[in-house]
Formats: C-alpha cells, sequence, structure tokens
C-alpha cells in the first residue's frame, strides 16, 4: 500500500481499490491515499511514447508526483513489462484500441510516439520515420477533436525537433527561424502540421527537441561505442554545432509545459550553451578518460549508419529563447557538467 501524508490537517482520499494485471497475468489490487490538496492539483496525462528512452522518465515522474498516467501502446505486454503493476500502480496501460476511451477525460496528452532517427536510413526506413510521427499525432489528434468539449483533454504536448530548421555551421537559430529544406526538416514540418490540426480551444506545446543526453539511451548510447574505438576523437570534422539537452531537463521542461498555461506555441527544448561536435567530444573524453585527438571520419559513420548519419555529422546551433523567456530553470546548462553527472550516475 502506498501512502501519502501531509503536514497540515486535511481530510484524505483513499482512491477505492484498483485492478490491474501483472506482466504474468496475475490480478493485483492497490491502493494509493491522497490528499485533497493534493486531489486538486492531480493531473490525468496520457501518453504515447512512454516506452522510449524520454517516455519512460516522464511517467516515472508523474507517478511519483500522484498523478493518474495513462501509457497508450501499440504493445500491451512491453508496456506492462517496463512498468509493471507492482512498482506503477495506478498506471492504466491501454492498447490502441482503447486510446480514445482513455484519452477521453484526460486532463493531457502527451505525444512522443515515433521510430528513432540515429539509425541507418534506407527509403523504407525514411518512409517509416515519417509516418510513425505522422500517423500516430494525426490519431491523437482526431481523437482529441472527436471528444466532447466537456471530457476533452485542455493540452496538447507534442514532440517534434530542431531538425525542423535545416543545418548550418554559421546561422543561429531560435523559435521564430524558418525551416530547412532538408529530410529532417521535412518530417518536422508535417510531423508539427498534424498537431497543428488539433481543436483551437486545446492548448498546444510543439516541444522542438535537442540531442538528448542521458545515460543507457539517446545520442550517448549510439556515440560512445564509435567514439571509444577512434581514440575518443571528434564525430566527423568536429565544426558541425551538437544543440543537446539532458533528459533530466527535457523532462522537466515537459512536466512543466502540462501545467503552466505560459508554456505554448513552438518551445526549443534545448540547452542554453551549444557547442560544437569537436567540444563535446574534448569534454566526453575527459569525463570517460580518454584522449580525445584522432577524428572519426566520416566514412567511418556513413558505414554505420548510411544517410542516417547526417545525424551527427551535421548539425545547428539552436537556443532556447522562448523556454528563457518564461524562466524555465535549467539544471544543466553546460555539456561538461551534463556529461560528468550522466556518467557518474550509476
Amino acid at each position: 500500500m502506498e501512502l501519502t501524508f501531509s503536514n497540515s490537517i486535511s481530510s484524505t482520499l483513499c482512491i477505492s481499490p484498483r485492478a490491474a494485471f501483472s506482466g504474468c497475468g496475475c490480478r493485483v489490487t492497490s491502493i494509493r491515499c491522497i490528499n485533497e490538496s493534493q486531489r486538486e492539483n492531480q493531473m490525468i496525462v496520457s501518453i504515447t511514447g512512454a516506452t522510449g528512452f524520454i517516455g519512460k522518465r516522464l511517467v516515472r515522474r508523474l507517478h511519483a508526483d500522484n498523478h493518474q498516467v495513462r501509457v497508450l501502446t501499440r504493445s500491451r505486454n512491453n508496456a506492462r513489462a517496463i512498468f509493471p503493476a507492482k512498482e506503477f500502480p495506478g498506471v492504466v496501460i491501454a492498447d490502441e484500441s482503447e486510446w480514445k476511451d482513455y484519452i477521453q477525460g484526460s486532463t493531457a496528452v502527451v505525444n512522443l510516439a515515433g521510430m528513432p532517427i540515429s539509425t541507418r536510413w534506407s527509403p523504407e526506413i525514411k518512409k517509416e520515420i515519417k509516418q510513425s510521427r505522422i500517423k500516430v499525432t494525426s490519431k491523437v489528434v482526431q481523437l482529441i477533436n472527436n471528444t466532447s468539449s466537456e471530457i476533452r483533454p485542455k493540452v496538447l504536448i507534442s514532440a517534434t525537433a530542431v531538425g525542423y530548421y535545416g543545418t548550418s555551421e554559421t546561422q543561429v537559430f531560435d523559435e521564430k527561424s524558418p525551416s530547412g529544406s532538408d529530410y529532417l526538416a521535412e518530417v518536422c514540418r508535417e510531423w508539427e502540421a498534424s498537431a497543428l490540426k488539433v481543436n483551437k480551444d486545446v492548448r498546444l506545446a510543439l516541444i522542438r527537441i535537442g540531442v538528448v543526453l542521458g545515460k543507457d539511451g539517446g545520442a550517448l548510447a549510439k556515440m560512445i561505442p564509435i567514439f571509444m574505438m577512434f581514440a575518443g576523437g571528434p564525430l566527423g570534422s568536429g565544426k558541425q554545432w551538437f544543440s543537446w539537452i539532458h533528459v533530466d531537463d527535457l523532462v522537466n521542461l515537459i512536466y512543466e509545459a502540462l501545467s503552466n498555461p505560459s508554456y505554448k506555441g513552438v518551445i526549443n527544448a534545448t540547452a542554453p550553451n551549444p557547442v560544437r561536435m569537436g567540444e563535446m567530444c574534448e569534454h566526453l573524453g575527459s569525463v570517460i578518460g580518454r584522449p580525445s585527438w584522432l577524428p572519426v571520419p566520416d566514412i567511418a559513420l556513413k558505414a554505420v549508419l548510411g544517410e542516417g548519419a547526417s545525424v551527427v555529422l551535421e548539425g545547428q546551433k539552436v537556443l532556447p529563447t522562448k523556454a528563457q523567456e518564461l524562466g524555465f530553470p535549467f539544471k544543466y546548462r553546460y555539456v561538461k557538467d551534463a556529461l560528468k553527472s550522466i556518467m557518474t550516475t550509476q
């Protein structure tokens, strides 16, 4: 049983026992007790992409703060393995056929679904990268729009990416900058266009996410093996910009956007101090105790990632102008501090 106590004297609500099913098919009953003030502030959040690198951390944060979480998935078994009922009592796992029922009555929807781009691109993979984002976003928007106003979510947080701006070694981009002309910019434009079709009464925040740094996933999981093979040198020329964000800051930004009405429109999710790839690799080498002198040649990356190597060989300098105007408190403003935190965390 999980009990939450308040320092003040207040009435406490015990939500009636909720039935769930564990991975073994056993019926599990849990009781979560929250006080009245917590109940008033409690959100009901439906999340696509909840089993991914970012989504898992967002679910944990919301659950730890006693919000109700609804995981919108295409694989119930996979989702339940990641969020077992014993550890995540009250978290609802909803198959795609049930999304409509659980989006209804939600306070907000967070849309993080999409096939990872840090893989070897083929024509089929490129098509799936785009369609995986557009199809899920369009479906979520349609379900929100078809819900009556009384039970319609008030907020949609929809992920997109800084690839929207294209690439450049000299330009600086913020939320007002135009879109680029390459493949990833095209993906992001269509991705965002799908989200923009949501009902105008729904507050929409489009989070343009940079390169996410964190342990056991994200960009570092792909970069470190290549980095180690080549004595820790920069990837490619080292001159390309690397607009990054620590996964904890990203989760905190999404969390804030859920409840803060000022978070709307496009918001760049990047740290305030982007670096060039050479500097990023120098700091990474220092943190993991590897020299940083032998560059990883373009041809080696292209052999592994094909056209997808453009994700690390090309970049853009993106600033989080809107987040800073809103006063968002970045915990990790400098990449060296972020890398130290990540690589020393058990």
